[in-house]
């Protein structure tokens, strides 16, 4: 579906993607993970038409961005991080104003309204204005909007951020079913456990570059499938190890309380990029 090949953006001397060769596979759920300043936000405005790329390759469905920029806009849906719902309006309306903007006939466009509420359970809120609605039902209906005129790709800026971890994992559940449409998502997030919980393949970026690409599990895997935690003093420490074995003759030779678990995605994140992420 995606294909990059030595893809590069320069803001003036400033590098902010550099040399990026990146396939996401249709029908994907692939996650963009990476620190402040890592690059995603510009890739998702170039794969997005907003912004051209100083060199390399684009391929969307099989055409050249940005030479093919309308065709690629209409298989586009976008989930952006900040509410952009007209307050004002209903939530039919809401869908109703995108689906017109897509010059949908309007009864394919009220059959689609109708599904679309039910799928993400506002069936029932379809008459209620947006200003009405929690953050949760917001994002929900900011999901049925991008999948109003059947996108082949969409894109999940920050989906779930500042929403409870309940509602989120109802979000959770309902991105995991587009992969029954066949809907390849690219996402965003700085919930390491979102992207461990969603996402296929995980590519990690510091500073405009490409570090690891894998799924989470394999990414775990190859760093270490166990974690020894301990604090020294004010900062957590991590040593990762191929065995429980080997991290338990570790932990025996410290004189501090350690922890010994299995690593997940944020400890290989951590260890890769020397950061934790911030929302």
């Amino acid at each position: 579906m995606i294909q990059m090949k030595g893809l590069v953006k320069k803001f003036g001397n400033r590098t902010a993607v550099n040399q990026l060769d990146l396939s996401i596979k249709q029908g994907e759920i692939f996650g963009l993970l990476g620190p402040n300043g890592a690059g995603k936000t510009t890739i998702i405005r170039m794969l997005t038409m907003l912004t051209r790329p100083t060199a390399g390759s684009l391929t969307i469905n099989g055409w050249q961005a940005p030479a093919d920029e309308r065709r690629i806009k209409a298989i586009l849906g976008i989930v952006p991080q900040h509410f952009n719902l007209d307050p004002d309006l209903t939530a039919r309306e809401n869908l109703d104003l995108h689906g017109r903007l897509h010059h949908m006939p309007a009864a394919q466009r009220q059959g689609r309204i109708d599904e679309l509420l039910e799928y993400v359970e506002l069936g029932d809120r379809g008459g209620d204005k947006v200003q009405h609605l929690s953050g949760g039902l917001k994002r929900r209906l900011m999901i049925a909007r991008a999948l109003l005129h059947r996108p082949r790709l969409l894109f999940l800026d920050e989906p779930t951020v500042g929403l409870d971890p309940q509602v989120r994992r109802r979000l959770w559940d309902l991105i995991r079913q587009l992969n029954n449409d066949d809907i390849t998502v690219l996402l965003t997030t700085h919930y390491i456990e979102e992207a461990e919980f969603l996402c296929g393949q995980v590519a990690i970026l510091d500073k405009g570059n490409l570090i690891a690409l894998d799924s989470p599990a394999e990414l775990c895997r190859r760093m270490g499938a166990y974690v020894v935690e301990w604090v020294p003093e004010d900062t957590r420490e991590t040593r990762f190890f191929h065995s429980r074995e080997e991290a338990s003759v570790f932990a025996g030779q410290l004189n501090v309380t350690t922890t010994i678990r299995r690593s997940n995605l944020e400890d290989v994140f951590v260890e890769l990029t020397g950061r934790k992420v911030s929302g």
